[in-house]
């Protein structure tokens, strides 16, 4: 009974991971096309194989009988392709993937663990061919097993951010006494930014749950709990498309310093450091009297990583001894786990050219990340962004600012068509293009999804973003997670908060729940605007649109993914220029059809009506300092004539 028990674990477990490397399965999926990893990338599946892996469910029956439950007839090989083949639509064909097994070799042994399948371009046949001969036996060396698999994955060449993961399955703890697996964890994840570790417990508790736990803890991770062979497909489905679809980072690297002594020099670009908790670096610039100079400044935490409510990414602008020019906190507003979160900064000399910051001469971006006891201790990747305005020229009267919303408000009617499927982005450097009508998507617990919209001068962008009717798992714990959007200006600072126009966020527990957003329109003139959602507002170009789901929703959501629906429109006929009296362009006066790189319509079952919105009171996202104006409507206002820190600006930490 023991012998015929172990060869259906190992044909579940087979048709698990077969299934993470299966070729696609979904007709009609939009699914994009992928870069190729950055060098270093690669994901190592550790699988535990140990004798505990052949003991029977606890309903009664084995763990193949559980996974035929969830599809009957066939293999348990063949269901567990079934239950979780569309975790292909996020694995890129070639993403570097390698199998470990521990405890497959010897009925007792702590050293037994081996690379069953090296890290490279994923091998399909490779996989299945390591995977049909793995039988469970032996003991349960985790904290060897990590050491080992770290060791597996490629290493990132110097300067660049790959994304190394760890997966590790397993249904019970270490029975071996060293290495400590918490301590091991703890140890890969300082040596570098790039490494995290993921686990997945199936059928744990006690003991055994609170060691995985403490692993993804310690390892920068996310722990998945699977009660059951369907939740273990379901759970490992997540963590494998979470791994593959990591931001795509761009940019030359650069190392800022502590202090504004040394401080590496910027030109307009784009650049990739890193940042630790509590830490603040300096990068230096110089500015002639007349020009506007935007930054902004991106952390890229692992997906679900613990962070506080108030854990902060704030920069500022400074010039002199003491002069801050501008000064912004985005802040996470949530305890669910980390997301991408983006600040950004303008040194924006004053109409009378008079001020403290109009002088040429050198200035300095600073970047902080403020962090609480308990939040992640990883230094993070950072991708900063600088871009220069040069004035407009001489006899060219711009167009008066626009710092309300008016037709763009909360009750602007938005596209009501049949949804057109789209595949999002990692970060801001892939961002899908949309266009005016409705798309739809499905997103991840902990993942966000971006996109962007090009929108022109006298234009605003407003959407609407709904949250699919999710069915939830036998498992649900009347859990809420939430949903989150933000957009932001094509300089990459975040413009949807604030206003007591739109909220970023709204509770989210598997039932439809929408959010509205928007900017105002883009008007050269917004500069001088006081309120910090309508002063980055004054450039034409892509505007970026974010869509998060809280990592918590994994505890109650049936399908891997849970289905989005964005409705875009982009208000107002575009003019030509930012001058007063600029005249539309020919161009706008066509209606905009679909992006060139999105998918058609392809059914699916969805409802194309709206969802009702759903109050908001829940945790939040990516909030802007300025909330002392959240209920106040902007009115113009001329900056400050003398250049001093602007306490409507936001001022230091």
């Amino acid at each position: 009974m023991a012998r015929r028990s172990r060869r259906g674990v190992s044909a579940l477990l087979g048709g698990l991971l077969l299934a993470l490397t299966a070729g696609p399965l979904q007709a009609g999926a939009a699914a994009p096309a992928r870069v190729p990893a950055a060098e270093g990338t690669g994901m190592v599946m550790v699988l535990d194989s140990s004798g505990s892996m052949a003991r029977k469910d606890g309903s009664g029956g084995t763990l193949p009988q559980a996974l035929n439950s969830v599809r009957a007839g066939g293999t348990p090989t063949d269901s567990g392709r079934k239950a979780v083949g569309t975790v292909v639509d996020a694995m890129p064909e070639g993403y570097p993937t390698g199998l470990r097994v521990y405890g497959a070799d010897k009925p007792k042994g702590c050293d037994d663990t081996r690379l069953a399948q090296p890290v490279t371009a994923l091998d399909r046949a490779g996989l299945k061919k390591a995977v049909a001969g793995v039988r469970p036996k032996g003991d349960t060396p985790i904290g060897l097993s990590l050491r080992k698999a770290a060791a597996d994955l490629p290493r990132p060449a110097a300067g660049s951010l790959g994304k190394r993961t760890i997966l590790l399955i397993s249904d019970g703890q270490d029975t071996c006494r060293t290495p400590q697996p918490c301590q091991v964890a703890a140890q890969l994840a300082a040596s570098g930014v790039d490494l995290h570790i993921d686990t997945v417990g199936f059928q744990v508790a006690g003991r055994a749950r609170a060691q995985l736990e403490c692993i993804a803890k310690a390892g920068n991770g996310q722990y998945y709990d699977a009660p059951d062979a369907k939740a273990l497909a379901r759970q490992l489905q997540r963590a494998g498309q979470l791994s593959a679809d990591g931001y795509r980072f761009k940019g030359t690297q650069v190392r800022g310093t502590a202090t504004r002594d040394g401080a590496p020099g910027l030109i307009p670009g784009q650049y990739l450091d890193s940042l630790g908790p509590n830490e603040e670096r300096y990068y230096a610039t110089d500015l002639d009297a007349a020009s506007a100079a935007d930054f902004s400044a991106t952390v890229v935490p692992p997906s679900g990583a613990p962070v506080g409510l108030l854990d902060a990414l704030h920069t500022r602008v400074v010039y002199g001894s003491d002069g801050v020019c501008d000064s912004t906190t985005a802040l996470f507003g949530q305890r669910e786990g980390a997301a991408p979160l983006t600040s950004g900064v303008s040194r924006i000399p004053t109409q009378s050219g008079t001020g403290r910051c109009d002088k040429a001469g050198r200035y300095w971006l600073v970047v902080e990340r403020k962090a609480a006891r308990g939040s992640d201790a990883a230094r993070w990747p950072l991708e900063l962004t600088f871009h220069v305005e040069h004035p407009l020229k001489k006899g060219v009267t711009p167009a008066q600012s626009a710092p309300e919303y008016g037709a763009g408000g909360k009750d602007a009617p938005l596209p009501a068509t049949a949804p057109k499927d789209v595949t999002g982005g990692t970060g801001f450097n892939d961002a899908r293009t949309l266009h005016q009508g409705v798309w739809r998507d499905k997103v991840l617990p902990a993942q966000t999804l971006w996109y962007k919209v090009p929108v022109g001068w006298g234009q605003q962008l407003r959407y609407d973003v709904e949250f699919a009717n999710e069915p939830r798992s036998k498992d649900y714990r009347a859990a809420t997670s939430y949903g989150a959007t933000q957009v932001y200006t094509p300089s990459r600072t975040p413009v949807g908060n604030g206003t007591g126009e739109f909220s970023p966020h709204v509770p989210y527990n598997g039932r439809p729940a929408s959010l509205s957003m928007g900017t105002v329109p883009v008007a050269w003139t917004n500069r001088y605007e006081a309120h910090p959602n309508v002063r980055p507002v004054h450039h034409n170009g892509d505007f970026y649109i974010a869509v998060t789901l809280g990592a918590r929703a994994s505890q109650f959501a049936e399908n891997p993914r849970i289905g989005v629906v964005l409705r875009v429109a982009v208000l107002g006929k575009a003019k030509d220029g930012p001058q007063a009296g600029a005249s539309v362009s020919e161009a706008s006066r066509r209606e905009s059809g679909p992006s060139a790189d999105v998918a058609q319509d392809s059914g699916g079952g969805w409802s194309t009506g709206r969802v009702v919105a759903v109050a908001v009171g829940g945790v939040g996202v990516l909030l802007l300092v300025g909330l002392a104006l959240a209920y106040v409507r902007p009115r113009r206002q001329p900056a400050a004539a003398d250049g001093d820190a602007d306490p409507r600006r936001g001022g230091s930490w």
